[in-house]
Formats: structure tokens, C-alpha cells, sequence
């Protein structure tokens, strides 16, 4: 007999036993495993489906900004006000991850892992395809919903007002906080699409309290904080090039490294280790 069976609790019954094998959490191999087939299914989507899905993302996140836009255009001025705007962020998140649209640093986790199990050009190709056409697709909506919202007349000048701060405030952080917060911004996205298939009756809470954190520590995103930078671009407030050099560049390198480099290859190092074979093997010695 071995020690975990001699150490189990007196009494139980065989189907109490068994209510507590249900209940244990998922292992980390399984968790990887789930992912890491989310992310071979979206590796062999259609360029076509892959575009409209991102361009829709890219649109939903639009609820972001008009969220916080109107939080603070109607709370009183203070440090209190980002405390309860900052849940309005959450709202693009909320969308696009309940309606199943791609978004880019989702896919910094969930389409890097297969590559990592069967690292192959390859398959470094449909990576490099997927991230291409995703992220084009979010940038081109976002751009998109917020030429509208500022053009159409949709909101009354003091949300106006309240979006250019949203941007205004992004643009205060130079290249290398851009490029630093942008880091703890994708590791925290890839800690929020591990963390979802364990829990998926919270998925909602998961997804409320990880971006809503990132709005508290103002952490850059590359695709709300696009929809925040364009506004002030077709505003006048700030240029193409500064958009892209100041803002987009060094954010998107930075959401790279957090969610693929640092959490997808420790994640991925860790199931390695667990016994040193891969996770689909571990999966059926379960």
C-alpha cells in the first residue's frame, strides 16, 4: 500500500472517495493540456474567420473606453474616481472573452504552448500567421471605434473631455515604462487565461478582478490602449508617430515577453518537469 493510500482518512465510503477525486483541482498538466489545444484550434482557423473575430475584438473593446469615459465624466475629480472607473475597463475584456473573439495577448499563451510542446518551423509559422492577423484586426477596430466616437455625436463634451484624459494619461508614461508596465500587463493576461478553464463557473470574477487590477496600476495594453491613443491621434492631441513609436512599439514587445516569454515558458517548464514527459502523455497515465 502506498503512503497517500495508507494516510487517507478513516471511514469514508466509496463514493465519498469518489466525490473527493472530483473535487481535487486540476493538475497543471491538465490545465496546459486544455490551453495548449484552445491554442491548436485557433492555430488552424481560417485567415478569413481569424480577421472578422479580431476586427469584432477590436470593436468590443471599445466598451472600455466608453466605460471609464462615462464613469469619470460623472463621478466626482479625485484619486477615488480611478478606483471605481477602473471597473469600467473591464467591460471590452467582459465582451470579447465571453463572445469568444481573438484577442492579441490572449493568443501570446494560448497559441504559444503548442509551439513550445512541438517547437517546428512549422508551427512557428502559424504562430507568426495568427499574431499577424490578430493583431491587425484588434488595431484596425479599435482605430475604428474610436474615430466614431469621437466623430459621431454620440456623448456630451464633458465625456469627450473625459476620454481625452483616459488617453492623456497613458501618453504620460515614457518608452520604457510603456515597455515595463506592457510586461506585468501580458503576464497578467496569460495568469487570467490559466486560471479560467480551473474555474470556469467564475470566469466573469476571474476576468473582473485580473483587468481590473491592470486598470488600477495604469499597466499598458496594446489593444485598449490603442483605442485610448487613436482617440487622442484623431482628437489632434497627439501624432501617428507618436502613437506608434511612444505607445505601440515598446507595449506590444512588452505584452510579448509577459505573457509568452516569462508565464507561457514557465508554465510550460513546469509541466515539463513534473515528469519529464509531455502533457498529453501525462494526460493518459492519468
Amino acid at each position: 500500500m502506498s503512503d497517500t493510500q495508507s494516510e487517507k482518512t478513516p471511514g469514508l465510503s466509496p463514493d465519498e472517495e469518489q466525490e473527493v477525486s472530483h473535487n481535487q483541482p486540476p493538475r497543471a498538466a491538465v490545465l496546459h493540456e486544455i490551453i495548449r489545444l484552445q491554442g491548436d484550434q485557433e492555430l488552424e482557423r481560417t485567415l478569413a474567420a481569424l480577421w472578422w473575430s479580431a476586427l469584432a475584438a477590436g470593436l468590443t473593446m471599445g466598451l472600455s473606453l466608453m466605460a471609464m469615459g462615462l464613469f469619470y465624466a460623472r463621478l466626482p475629480e479625485g484619486e477615488s474616481a480611478q478606483v471605481i472607473a477602473s471597473l469600467g475597463y473591464s467591460a471590452g475584456f467582459l465582451g470579447v472573452i465571453l463572445a469568444r473573439q481573438q484577442l492579441f495577448t490572449e493568443n501570446t499563451l494560448t497559441a504559444v504552448l503548442p509551439v513550445m510542446t512541438t517547437p517546428t518551423l512549422a508551427n512557428l509559422g502559424r504562430l507568426l500567421r495568427l499574431w499577424g492577423i490578430v493583431l491587425l484586426g484588434n488595431l484596425a477596430g479599435t482605430l475604428l471605434v474610436a474615430w466614431v466616437m469621437l466623430e459621431l455625436p454620440i456623448f456630451d463634451s464633458k465625456t469627450d473631455i473625459a476620454f481625452l484624459e483616459v488617453g492623456r494619461k497613458v501618453m504620460e508614461n515614457d518608452i520604457s515604462q510603456m515597455f515595463a508596465k506592457g510586461i506585468v500587463s501580458g503576464w497578467m493576461i496569460a495568469t487570467m487565461v490559466w486560471m479560467i478553464p480551473s474555474m470556469e463557473h467564475a470566469k466573469i470574477w476571474i476576468i473582473l478582478l485580473i483587468t481590473y487590477l491592470m486598470a488600477l496600476g495604469d499597466f499598458t495594453h496594446i489593444v485598449v490602449g490603442s483605442l485610448e491613443v487613436s482617440y487622442l491621434v484623431w482628437a489632434g492631441d497627439e501624432t501617428w508617430g507618436a502613437f506608434w513609436l511612444d505607445f505601440a512599439l515598446p507595449t506590444l514587445a512588452g505584452n510579448i515577453i509577459g505573457g509568452s516569454f516569462i508565464f507561457a515558458l514557465i508554465s510550460h517548464a513546469q509541466v515539463r518537469s513534473d515528469s519529464g514527459k509531455p502533457p498529453s502523455q501525462l494526460l493518459k497515465d492519468d
